[in-house]
């Protein structure tokens, strides 16, 4: 079953798709870069979001515990910037207004319809599928220490400062994975709900695939 998993987090996850590909290899423009954060932070906006929903799915205080500090990743703590402000720093390095992103402008509508779908996903599906859905974190920490690489080399106009998302989500990936990974194979027993574990899995890559769909098929006017 983890084989099963990790295979469709390393064929399908969009570390694969041409934007990216693009990314890592220095060939955006300055335009698409920014645009790439504009509209990846609606979706890092979510995040604590959606954590929240399988927080209330979680049958016992342990699990909500250790669920919540996902939140708290995101959202920061007092005294603690989170994900979030991070986002928002490598946005104020890539140049854009921190007011604008917050607002949302930029944004396109089939990044608002990946993120909706994913959030109802975790909204209305049981708490395997949800925290199933997750598990593309297991592809994340080499994709953050690729991306970090490829910023310092081929983006330098971006301050290294802006860079700190990216360095942190390298150890928090590989803890929130591991986790959310033990909880699946233990609550994936019969055949169906190991299959409904992958599906989840699946889903998700498709959610962060049709995001960068999305923005790489855009048009400057597109940026409303």
């Amino acid at each position: 079953m983890e084989e099963r998993l990790r295979a469709v987090a390393e064929q399908r996850y969009h570390d694969r798709h041409p934007f990216n590909v693009r990314m890592h290899e220095g060939t955006l423009t300055p335009a698409e870069v920014r645009r790439w954060i504009t509209n990846r932070f609606h979706y890092q906006q979510h995040i604590p979001v959606k954590d929240a929903l399988i927080t209330a799915k979680l049958g016992s205080s342990e699990l909500r515990r250790t669920w919540v500090r996902r939140i708290e990743d995101h959202d920061g703590r007092e005294g603690d910037e989170g994900g979030i402000e991070r986002w928002l720093r490598l946005g104020e390095a890539a140049g854009l207004d921190r007011a604008d992103l917050l607002s949302g402008r930029g944004v396109l509508p089939g990044v608002r319809l990946a993120v909706e779908g994913y959030v109802n996903f975790c909204r209305l599906r049981p708490r395997l599928d949800a925290v199933a859905a997750s598990l593309t974190e297991l592809s994340a920490p080499d994709l953050m220490r690729r991306r970090v690489a490829a910023f310092e080399r081929h983006y330098p106009w971006i301050d290294a400062e802006g860079l700190a998302y990216f360095r942190e989500r390298v150890h928090q990936g590989r803890r929130d994975s591991g986790e959310a990974l033990a909880l699946v194979l233990r609550w994936a027993r019969t055949r169906e709900e190991q299959e409904r574990a992958v599906a989840a899995l699946a889903f998700k890559c498709d959610v962060l695939w049709s995001l960068l769909d999305a923005v790489e098929h855009s048009e400057p006017e597109d940026l409303r």
